[in-house]
């Protein structure tokens, strides 16, 4: 058997896989941006939000010839500037023009959404922001692309899915991991029941340990007492000290409709310490859901056919049925959350002690006919019996992230008309998903659900956590 470490995927790895999902040149050369679209025909884009993952998503959006980026906006000004800069060379070069000026860096997404020259935006701001910027930009008109989770309550991604529906937007959530080859061939084998009835399915949830021991964090390590939080499965609220804003930071802006708190380095600081690293405060990120589970989810209740519905229960350990905390469908399948892949061997029994588990953002599968992972970052796809793979076809297991085809998918959906791979409502339910896991931990104890309705029967202490308010003006 694999040792617990062996089997759970480091911060540093995860790091590497985000970045990794968008590996394409920083300055793009000119025989990536052809000219066959005219650029009457391009679609015209903004990025909102030029963090970690922010730049990945420019160097997609300035490596694809059918899409012209018009604007960079972030508060903080070397980001947005970085951006611009990134944005006219790369086009500059394209052009034979090295004073291409066709770009601009915006302070406020706001002045992004009153352009009638921009078609559609991506949105890669810390977590608290999603939902309203990407309703404000329904309402304005443009298309979005919205990285995941969309939301940070269920209530937030409700209504992020009536305005998408109210506006007519095209609407793509950024889990891209569902538009790799290898994984949408396995989800597809299990959702037509090539492995049988599904009966268990296994999902890495993590604890704040390993966020909270980053050493950029030391110099908090009081205010953040890791003895204490370290084992926290929820995103916690601290009172980290309030330390000089940087020059060039709109903290006003950045904060946002969160509850103000003054500015810490913790939250925002250049250069870019990797991939969300705000996200263990609960006012502006989601932890584990934040990290891979909203990827993990998406790609489970497709393969169980559930992406626009849910569980209809979640079994707290404390319970003693289950010994992590679990999530059952109406159709019986339970879908169990662990810290790490030995405890499907070690707890579950679930696999054999030899079975390769590695990776992320997916899980393992366990039908009557045999077992597969959908995992990303670890290795080829496994299983078993072999037989399994026999019937599926496949060319090749191996997970290659960067053969994903989602922001082409939004692109063509731009154009057409048509529904993209992970619209709104799909989005809403796998960060639902992690937000209902949450208020399982909170209440500790079991709770029913209500898939169509939204609510937990009886229980008003849990809907109370549904929602969450909104710091004024910003309100959606």
């Amino acid at each position: 058997m694999k040792t617990k470490q062996a089997n759970r995927i480091t911060r540093r790895q995860y790091l590497q896989t985000a970045a990794a999902a968008f590996a394409l040149p920083a300055v793009v050369p000119a025989r990536l941006l052809a000219a066959e679209t005219a650029p009457s025909n391009r679609v015209t884009v903004a990025l909102i939000g030029h963090g970690c993952m922010g730049q990945g998503h420019l160097r997609r959006l300035i490596g694809d010839k059918d899409f012209q980026v018009l604007a960079v906006c972030d508060p903080d000004k070397i980001r947005r500037d970085e951006g611009l800069r990134r944005v006219e060379a790369a086009y500059a070069a394209d052009r034979d023009k090295p004073s291409y000026r066709g770009c601009t860096a915006v302070n406020d997404y706001r002045d992004v959404l009153a352009r009638k020259d921009i078609d559609a935006v991506v949105i890669a701001t810390p977590d608290h922001w999603h939902t309203l910027q990407s309703v404000d930009a329904v309402k304005a008109g443009k298309d979005v692309y919205c990285e995941k989770p969309v939301s940070l309550t269920v209530d937030e991604g409700r209504r992020l899915v009536q305005a998408v529906r109210r506006y007519g937007r095209i609407f793509q959530t950024g889990t891209q991991y569902r538009s790799i080859p290898a994984i949408r061939q396995v989800v597809n084998f299990v959702r037509g029941g090539g492995l049988g009835k599904v009966k268990h399915v296994f999902v890495l949830w993590s604890t704040l340990r390993g966020a909270l021991s980053d050493p950029r964090l030391a110099k908090y390590a009081a205010a953040l007492d890791i003895e204490k939080n370290g084992s926290s499965p929820v995103p916690l609220n601290f009172d980290l000290p309030g330390e000089p804003t940087p020059e060039g930071l709109d903290w006003d802006i950045w904060i946002g409709p969160a509850p103000a708190h003054p500015y810490n380095p913790a939250y925002h600081v250049n250069p870019i310490p990797g991939v969300v690293p705000w996200c263990f405060h609960e006012e502006f990120g989601a932890a584990s859901v934040t990290w891979h589970h909203s990827h993990s989810a998406d790609v489970v209740q497709y393969a169980l056919g559930y992406e626009n519905s849910g569980p209809v229960e979640f079994i707290h350990p404390s319970d003693g049925t289950y010994p992590t905390l679990t999530c059952r469908y109406q159709n019986g399948t339970l879908l169990h959350v662990v810290e790490h892949w030995g405890q499907v061997k070690s707890l579950y029994h679930a696999v054999p002690d030899n079975a390769r588990l590695d990776g992320n953002f997916g899980g393992v599968f366990v039908g009557e006919r045999g077992w597969l992972t959908s995992m990303s970052a670890g290795g080829p796809v496994t299983g078993g019996p072999e037989e399994i793979f026999n019937e599926m076809k496949m060319s090749s297991r191996a997970v290659n992230i960067g053969e994903n085809d989602h922001h082409a998918n939004w692109l063509n959906c731009i154009r057409t008309r048509q529904q993209p791979s992970c619209p709104e409502e799909i989005g809403h339910r796998g960060a639902s998903l992690g937000h209902l896991t949450i208020i399982t931990y909170r209440q500790g104890k079991n709770l029913t659900w209500d898939p169509q309705k939204e609510i937990f029967p009886n229980n008003d202490a849990a809907n109370r956590l549904l929602t969450k308010p909104k710091r004024a003006p910003w309100q959606l």
